[in-house]
This record gives structure tokens, C-alpha cells and sequence, in this order.
């Protein structure tokens, strides 16, 4: 289907809709209270995470797309708590800020990884500044090319409809996570994405699957609407068009929390159909994404390597391309078991028998060979605007697939000295002729017992020299 999962990067896209906090109190439950036949939770741990439109944005900024929210929150406590954990993410945010409303907050209380009762913290009505929100949308379209309508019924999109046209008419492509069952607000969308329960109340149930396509395309024609997509469940998906119908199973293996998975899911869908993708490999990675957050508990995102790992069959494996963070938890697995661990970097821009061959000799240094790799900014600024040929995911995709490599991890730096230093592995290998003095990170994994290694190149091969070959310059 893929090779490789797209560079978002290049989408610009607009999240609106009701922002909400996800906060958890977690603890052990082990006795029944005295005063009322109810468990006693011993709160041990509070998380405060993003819910709602904000956990859609989430989503598109930790798979690396621009993204801009728009919302209303109170001028309390929960809502700065809201753009302080988007803004870490990347997410520019730009609320309406009311002072006479609270922001909407729902309460979930943990006990053995078990929801044992929802508290929401929230208005009855909505009451907002709308053309305050009119007026700030209205200001990003002209920047973006996507927006996400993300409807939980809490009052901010009130005026969707007027929003959509507004959207259409500046050329945006527009997706919406409806409510209700009012679906004339949603007109003239392109792409909407209820669940079976939300459809069937709409449209009624249906009784067979040719019924039920034939309810969603009916849907689809009285609202001027050119696809649904229709989230199912332990059924998996399907695309409904006015022509074409895709299907495809469910991708989870196992079922911890859906809380969140239609998020995930449109984020997916808005991601792939900002750069022009075809609607039917959307669905496919977005199906991907929603089996992944489904095994974790509470609100989630997903993250760039965990989509590579679905997309190649290995979701449960820790091995092929990780993050950062994942790496740290690796390595001390791996150290736990006497695992000596080599580390290398570079661009890797076009890979080559003399990248295979330096990467075989490391790999043969110890147990366990990672590769980091610069990100494309990285290679930018070291080897001019017109490199990376191939961008970061291509690279790493690449480059996991050896059987020399057993993990790839990115870095933003020019060099890649702050991860060595906190990685700290057994080995760093570097090719070309340094001294141990000049390789970055050198010095900290020296000074912790590890050691560096100079492996020479495979004379005659280069990414220069393929390129310059590529354009007939030699």
C-alpha cells in the first residue's frame, strides 16, 4: 500500500471545535468504604491531558504537521493548564478566553487501570464571544489548507455552518467529527467521519451491509457531502463514496480504552488529505493509528514511529525506527542483559554499498547497532538547501530495513552529541579519518566507560558522487 508514512511536515491545517481536559486521579482501590457501599480509592498519581478538538491537534502535531486550535476556554485554572501541554507539543493554539464561563474539564477517577466513575466539569450552555471566533478563524484560512471541525456537541460550533461556507470559500478542504443528529450543519463538507452508532441515528438501522451503504450515500447526496468515513468499531472501517466503497478491519489486538480513537483517527484523515493523498491509503493509516491508540488507556496520540512500526507489520516490536524516548527504555533492557550497544550517525541521504558495508563492520562491534540520523533541517543546514534528496522518514525506513540495524532514531542537531551523552552507549563508530578527540559525544561516553571506534570508508562511494553521476557531471 505504503512504503513509507508521508512527510506531514508540509501540512498546514486548522483544528476548531470544543477543547475540553482529560484529567485522571489513579490509585489502588482495596477496601469499601464505611459510610457508603463504594471503594476507596488511594490517590497515588494526577494527569492532566488534552481532550477533545485539542487531543485531534495533538495528534497532527506528534505526527510533525502544522497545526493551529481554535476554542473557547474560561479564564481559570483548567484552561491554561490546556495551552500550557499543547504549546510543549507544538500546537499553536488561539482561544476565545471568557471569564464568566469554566473550561470543560472531565474528571476520571482510576483504580487497577479501571475507570470507576466520570465527574465533567462544564457550562450548560455554552456562552462565548462567536464573533470572536468568526473573526479568528477567519483570520487563518488564508494560511492553512485544511480545517477539522471537531463537534462534541459542547456549544462552540454552534455556527458551523456558516464556518464551512466560509472555509469553502477560501479553498480549504474541510473534515468533520459530527454530533447529533442534525446533519444539515455539516453541508457541503468533504469529508465526514461518525461512528455506526452515530450514523444509524441518523439515517436508521440498518439491516443488512448493501442497506447500510446505500443509508450512508443517501446521507451523503442530501448534503451535498462527497465521503464518509465510517468508524466501526471491532468491524474495522469503511469509505463510502458515491461510487467507490473501501473496507478494512479493525487493526487492534488488544482493546484497552477507545477514549480519544475518533480523534486519532480524523487527525490521520486531515494529515493525508492536506497533501493530496488518496482517500482510500488515508484510511489505511488511519486505521492503523486508531488500532494503536485503542491499547493504550485514556486520551492518545500516536506517534511518527509507532505508525512505521503498524505500517510493517511489527507494532508490538521494539526494533526499526523509535523515538528518543523509547531508545532510553531500550537501552536499559538492553544493558540488563550484557547487551553491548554500538552507535553510529550520519544524513544517509542516498543510501549506498559503502553505507551498507561501514554499517555491517559497526554492527559487528557488538550486539545491538543504532543509527542516528539528521533530521531534514539538519541536512539543510550542513549540506545546503537542495539535500536531503530523500526526506528523514524515507531515510529511516531505509535504513531499518537492514539486517545489520536494529533500531533508527532521529535528532535535530547539526551533531549528535546531547543524545550520545544521554544515551551513553557502549560504542560510538565514526567513519573518515577523525581522532577520538573530534567525534561528537565522544568525550561523554569515554568518561562512562564506553569507547570510540574510527572505521574507514569504502573508497569510491559517495551520495555526492551518485548525485553528480545521476545528473551526468561525471
Amino acid at each position: 500500500m505504503l512504503a513509507a508514512v508521508p512527510e506531514f511536515g508540509r501540512a498546514r491545517i486548522i483544528v476548531i471545535g470544543d477543547v475540553m481536559l482529560d484529567r485522571y486521579w489513579s490509585g489502588q482501590a482495596s477496601r469499601i468504604s464505611p459510610e457508603a457501599p463504594v471503594p476507596v480509592v488511594r490517590v497515588k498519581a494526577i494527569e492532566d491531558r488534552v481532550g477533545g478538538a485539542g487531543n485531534v491537534a495533538l495528534n497532527i502535531a506528534k505526527l510533525g504537521g502544522k497545526v493551529t486550535l481554535l476554542g473557547v476556554v474560561g479564564d481559570d485554572a483548567e484552561g491554561d493548564i490546556l495551552r500550557r501541554l499543547l504549546e510543549a507539543e507544538g500546537v499553536d493554539c488561539d482561544f476565545v478566553v471568557e471569564r464568566d464561563i469554566r473550561s470543560i474539564c472531565k474528571l476520571r477517577i482510576m483504580a487497577q487501570h479501571q475507570q470507576l466513575i466520570r465527574l465533567d466539569f462544564e457550562e450548560t450552555a455554552l456562552r462565548f464571544d462567536a464573533a470572536a471566533l468568526r473573526a479568528k478563524l477567519a483570520e487563518y484560512l488564508p494560511k492553512h489548507d485544511t480545517v477539522v471541525f471537531s463537534d462534541y456537541g459542547k456549544g462552540t460550533l454552534a455556527d458551523v455552518s456558516a464556518h464551512i461556507i466560509e472555509a469553502k470559500q477560501a479553498g480549504l478542504k474541510v473534515l468533520v467529527d459530527p454530533k447529533g443528529v442534525d446533519y444539515r450543519r455539516y453541508a457541503q463538507a468533504d469529508l465526514i467521519t461518525p461512528n455506526l452508532s452515530e450514523l444509524q441515528a441518523v439515517v436508521g438501522v440498518a439491516e443488512h451491509e448493501a442497506d447500510l451503504i446505500e443509508k450512508g450515500r443517501g446521507l451523503l447526496t442530501q448534503y451535498q457531502i462527497p465521503t464518509l468515513l465510517l468508524t466501526r468499531g471491532e468491524a474495522g472501517m469503511t469509505l463510502i463514496q458515491d461510487v467507490h466503497v473501501h473496507s478494512l478491519p479493525a487493526q487492534a489486538k488488544d482493546v484497552f480504552d477507545v477514549t480519544g480513537a475518533g480523534d486519532t483517527v480524523i487527525a490521520v484523515m486531515a494529515l493525508c488529505v492536506a497533501l493530496d493523498m488518496a482517500l482510500h491509503e488515508a484510511m489505511y493509516l488511519a486505521n492503523l493509528a486508531g488500532g494503536i491508540v485503542v491499547g493504550k488507556l485514556g486520551t492518545s496520540t500516536v506517534s511518527m514511529q509507532e505508525l512505521t512500526r503498524a505500517m510493517h507489520g511489527d507494532r508490538d516490536s521494539q526494533y526499526g525506527i523509535v523515538s528518543e524516548d523509547e531508545l532510553v527504555h531500550i537501552f536499559v533492557g538492553a544493558k540488563a542483559h550484557d547487551e553491548r550497544i554500538i552507535m553510529t550517525n550520519g544524513c544517509f541521504d542516498l543510501l549506498h554499498a559503502g553505507h551498507v558495508t561501514y554499517l555491517q563492520q559497526a554492527r559487528a562491534l557488538g550486539d545491538r547497532l543504532v543509527v542516528a540520523v539528521n533530521s531534514d533541517a539538519s541536512v539543510r543546514r550542513l549540506k545546503g538547501e537542495t539535500r536531503p534528496i530523500n526526506g528523514l522518514q524515507e531515510r529511516m525506513t531505509v535504513l531499518a530495513a537492514l539486517a545489520c540495524v536494529d533500531w533508527v532514531v532521529s535528532f535535530e542537531e547539526e551533531t549528535p552529541e546531547r543524545l550520545y551523552c544521554r544515551l551513553l552507549p557502549d560504542v560510538i563508530v565514526k567513519g573518515g579519518d577523525y581522532s577520538e578527540e573530534q567525534v561528537a559525544g565522544g568525550d561523554c561516553v569515554i568518561k562512562a566507560g564506553g569507547e570510540v571506534k574510527i572505521l574507514q570508508f569504502v573508497d569510491g562511494q559517495s551520495t555526492t558522487a551518485m548525485i553528480k553521476k545521476a545528473r551526468g557531471l561525471e
